[in-house]
């Protein structure tokens, strides 16, 4: 099953690790020595056109996403579906 994280990006619900409000780098240092790491290390990718609203912890990268945290968790419990499972 599959997650849309925003953009044309969606991705496997077994592999998003955490989904965290992008606010939390502004409190936390750790949380933002993290994204910093990320970009560094070609891990980051910036989806949300614009300012983000969540990032997104998979076991392939970070994903900055254009879409609030409880919009993506909720899609996270209810995901989408392939056509054949649909069927």
């Amino acid at each position: 099953m599959f997650v849309h994280l925003g953009a044309d990006v969606v991705v496997r619900s077994k592999d998003i690790v955490c989904i965290n409000d992008i606010r939390t780098r502004d409190v936390s240092p750790i949380t933002r020595e993290f994204l910093e790491v990320a970009k560094e290390e070609g891990f980051l990718h910036d989806i949300a056109s614009g300012e983000p609203k969540s990032f997104v912890v998979t076991v392939s990268g970070v994903y900055l996403s254009p879409i609030s945290p409880a919009t993506l968790r909720k899609r996270a419990e209810f995901p989408i579906t392939d056509s054949a499972e649909a069927l």
